[in-house]
């Protein structure tokens, strides 16, 4: 148990002591994993509620494996599946088990295509047998047991696919699939990006029908992006890209029946074109299926249930909003087939039981305070576990809450960030921790009170390791900007003296709904910003209007005019930090990525009198650019609202840039086009502005794999040295470093 650790880890620290602090951290130790954290990979509960297993990495052998830990003694049961025992495969990265738990897919050779998406080679291990058989010998996506086991179904080459396991025997059930025009039951570009799914097919509860949507994006606008590689010729890869205003894939429901070898079209009334199928979901009666439709600008969504049998649709719930409804994927069936849903309806993200008719039957959740995730409902107890914020916007607890709403406790004692995985029945639950001081913790819970019975995994290795660095507190605070008081965070040189002034560097993101002040554990960022303060440097980070988990009004006051009141509300926030005495005005800068590289370009150009550089990494820099779903829910299209896409794009703004700036991008963005950083550059050149970019090739959103993420960061510091840094101290620190080169 943990506890019983303190005496070694207090030895330790007396032996280290006259060492400790003295390190500094080194740019090429963020990313290549010297504070990396030990954590549980794959969770999975087992149906038994006593029992979970875990994806593990044997590294003597090169080999994988699924294995069985005991709740009550978290001991070891037994390996149930290594992939040293398995001829078929050298090793296995994800597994997945039948509802029964008689079978497990196992994934191999995965790939990745965009954010979510990824092709693989799979097979399933029968347990009670010890066989294995394959899926497919090609590479597949998103196979998904039916619920009695005995069949897999899969999406290939646009295609749908139903293997028995059985007879061994495939069908295919689409056969209009194409590529860059009919996709089956697998979502398209923006629909993986924005509602965050990929496989767009549900077996029914009597695993005899597949319900399935289909994307016919024949008419969307493609993109292309020239690939360098290595050969003589550069490659290209094309696909379609929907951008604010154009048009977007024609959606349409079907459901196939296996008995009958038929398939039927889904049609309901409201709903004839330029509409979005976000959810589909079974009830529990095997012949009602739920699916969930929403107008093309977001702000009325509708629960519709399609009986299958009958082929009658019935509408059962219909939610709008001003400016936007969020999707979430918290929708829960319970026997009867009443619902669990949630919404922001009173102003908060909250949870709600529906009559299976559609008729309210209760608020669970109340007060000035989110939901921030739904872990699921106790029908032996009644009870409804949730994820809040009640604890403050910046924490997370765990709490549990009968159906009724009443007998509410809050189940996680630490302040910070808690999270929960909860056994099949309800009994435990293994919670993470961490918070901006204390590493992840993962341990066994009660789900009854949220005692504590066991830890499972911690990082004191780490915060033993970290003990030997110099490294600030991250200290959290709020800021009244623009009459609202706002999350802050802010990280302090070690050897901080009141009586000194210091560079500021801010960094934020801003984007709707975002947080970036929240009290958890290090990032790579927060790395680099401890090595930044190590070289003099104070860092900030403010969230301002429009971000997350204060309240729906709070979030959505920045709708169709994206980069208003975000920007505003940095250049507030630098000019108040910047009357503090230790404060240097003359060097304030400002960064960011995605969005946050739209409003670091943003400040720079509108703030020209606060900010002296900015870095802009991946920047969105005109909505017009960016694809219709994010962009239309918080702007509607550009032919509705030019103004809102125009005002406040940089492109907009280049004749005001004073300071510095740098402009970053990977070549092979398919998220935010390197056409957005191209536009921008050129704008910069014919208003005659000097800037600094470096164009990554070949590099995704993420700009990483091998060195690059660590020449990215390498370039950013030096950058934020010259213009921000101490010139003295530059010239100082040149001419050791020249000493030393001349003594070597």
């Amino acid at each position: 148990m943990k506890y019983l650790k303190f005496p070694l880890i207090f030895s330790l620290f007396l032996t280290t002591i006259l060492s400790a602090q003295n390190k500094t951290i080194a740019l090429e130790e963020i990313w290549n994993g010297t504070f990396r954290t030990e954590s549980m990979d794959v969770l999975h509960s087992m149906k038994n509620g006593q029992q979970y297993s875990v994806l593990n990495f044997n590294r003597a052998t090169r080999s994988t494996s699924v294995d069985i830990y005991d709740y009550k003694t978290l001991s070891k049961v037994k390996t149930l599946i290594s992939s040293s025992d398995i001829d078929e495969l050298q090793y296995f990265t994800d597994y997945t088990f039948s509802d029964d738990e008689s079978k497990v897919l196992l994934a191999t050779n995965e790939e990745a295509i965009y954010r979510w998406s990824t092709l693989g080679n799979y097979f399933v291990y029968n347990i009670t047998e010890g066989s294995v058989i394959a899926i497919s010998e090609e590479k597949i996506q998103e196979p998904t047991f039916s619920p009695d086991g005995n069949k897999v179904a899969y999406g290939y080459n646009n295609n749908l696919y139903i293997k028995d396991l059985n007879s061994h025997e495939t069908i295919q059930i689409t056969f209009d699939g194409k590529k860059n025009e009919i996709i089956n039951g697998i979502t398209d570009w923006v629909y993986e990006e924005e509602f965050a799914f990929v496989r767009a097919f549900e077996w029914n509860t009597g695993s005899n029908k597949i319900a399935f949507i289909r994307f016919d994006e024949t008419n969307v606008p493609e993109f292309s992006m020239d690939v360098y590689g290595t050969g003589l010729y550069q490659t290209q890869q094309v696909f379609k890209y929907p951008k604010a205003g154009e048009a977007n894939s024609i959606v349409s429901l079907h459901i196939y029946d296996i008995d009958n070898k038929t398939k039927e079209e889904v049609n309901v009334d409201k709903y004839y074109n330029d509409f979005y199928i976000p959810l589909i979901k079974w009830t529990n009666h095997p012949n009602i299926l739920s699916a969930q439709y929403m107008n093309r600008h977001q702000n009325v969504l509708d629960l519709w249930f399609i009986d299958a049998k009958k082929n009658t649709t019935k509408l059962v719930l219909t939610e709008t909003d001003k400016a936007y409804v969020d999707i979430t994927n918290n929708l829960t069936f319970l026997k009867d087939n009443s619902f669990i849903w949630t919404s922001e309806k009173d102003g908060y993200n909250h949870i709600y039981h529906y009559d299976n008719g559609g008729k309210l039957i209760n608020q669970v959740t109340k007060g000035k305070w989110e939901v921030t995730d739904y872990y699921g409902y106790d029908e032996s107890t009644n009870t409804i576990f949730y994820q809040s914020v009640e604890n403050g916007s910046i924490n997370r607890d765990v709490y549990s809450i009968k159906l009724n709403g009443r007998d509410k406790k809050r189940l996680t004692k630490s302040e910070g960030t808690n999270s929960a995985s909860f056994s099949a029945d309800y009994s435990y639950f293994i919670n993470t921790f961490s918070s901006a001081t204390t590493p992840p913790e993962y341990t066994l819970n009660s789900a009854a009170s949220g005692n504590l019975i066991k830890s499972i995994v911690d990082n004191d290795i780490l915060s033993l390791n970290l003990s030997n660095y110099k490294t600030s507190k991250k200290e959290f605070s709020t800021i009244h900007v623009n009459g609202n008081d706002l999350n802050m965070w802010m990280i302090k040189p070690v050897d901080f003296d009141e009586n000194k002034q210091y560079p500021l560097l801010m960094y934020q993101y801003s984007g709707p709904g975002s947080q970036e002040v929240a009290n958890q554990w290090n990032n790579a960022n927060d790395y680099w910003y401890q090595h930044l303060a190590q070289e003099g440097y104070i860092i900030a980070c403010v969230d301002g209007r429009g971000t997350g988990f204060k309240g729906a009004a709070f979030k959505k006051m920045t709708q169709n005019e994206l980069g208003k009141y975000e920007v505003e509300d940095q250049i507030a926030a630098a000019k108040q930090l910047g009357e503090l005495p230790y404060v240097d005005t003359s060097r304030i800068g400002v960064w960011g990525w995605s969005y946050g590289g739209f409003m670091s370009s943003n400040c720079l150009f509108k703030g020209s009198d606060v900010f002296k550089m900015a870095i802009a990494v991946a920047p969105v820099t005109s909505w017009r650019f960016y694809d219709s779903i994010y962009t239309e829910r918080y702007m509607t299209t550009p032919q509705e609202n030019p103004n809102g896409y125009d005002d406040n794009s940089p492109l907009s703004h280049v004749n005001k840039l004073k300071g510095d700036f740098l402009l970053v991008h990977g070549s092979a963005d398919d998220n935010v086009h390197l056409q957005n950083t191209m536009r921008l550059a050129e704008a910069l050149i014919q208003a005659d502005k000097l800037f600094d970019w470096a164009v990554y090739p070949d590099d995704n959103h993420g700009i990483y794999g091998g060195n690059t993420r660590l020449h990215l960061y390498k370039k950013m510091t030096r950058f934020i040295h010259e213009r921000l840094g101490d010139k003295r101290e530059q010239q100082k620190k040149k001419k050791e470093q020249e000493k030393l080169e001349l003594k070597g």
